[in-house]
């Protein structure tokens, strides 16, 4: 696991948009929530707001919301297809998204409407480098 934040997590097996969401792709399908940066800046998560099963996103368009004690923050989809599952436990735990992001803190699985745009996601270590980027530009 990449970390060079201080007790930030950044998992090396998942892909990551500038916008701060993650990918776990399995075989033609996408795991998708937000990252360990993400959950941290927003501070405690108090609902999530997802899409329906079934529900087709295009990359980069919003497909849910996330509201905290700070802000509301939208959720943009890192790739373009159909909600096959979501996450139907964070609506009544949405305290999962910051105690777990990469796990029981998932959001939506999806269907991937096109694989090539897997090529447009960071790997780990140049999320890293951005995340360190815009910390520092906030100190």
């Amino acid at each position: 696991m990449a970390n060079k934040e201080p007790g930030m997590k950044v998992p090396e097996d998942l892909l990551y948009t500038k916008n701060h969401e993650w990918a776990r792709i399995e075989d033609g399908t996408a795991v998708i929530g937000i990252t360990d940066y993400a959950q941290n800046a927003l501070g405690d998560i108090t609902y999530v707001e997802l899409p329906e099963e079934g529900d087709h996103f295009e990359i980069g368009k919003v497909f849910g919301t996330v509201d905290s004690l700070k802000t509301v923050a939208e959720l943009y989809a890192p790739l373009s297809g159909e909600v096959l599952e979501v996450n139907a436990k964070l609506p009544n735990t949405a305290e999962q998204v910051n105690e777990d992001p990469y796990g029981d803190g998932w959001m939506i699985k999806v269907e991937l409407a096109d694989e090539k745009e897997i090529e447009q996601l960071l790997p780990a270590a140049e999320y890293l480098k951005l995340v360190s980027k815009q910390a520092k530009q906030k100190s």
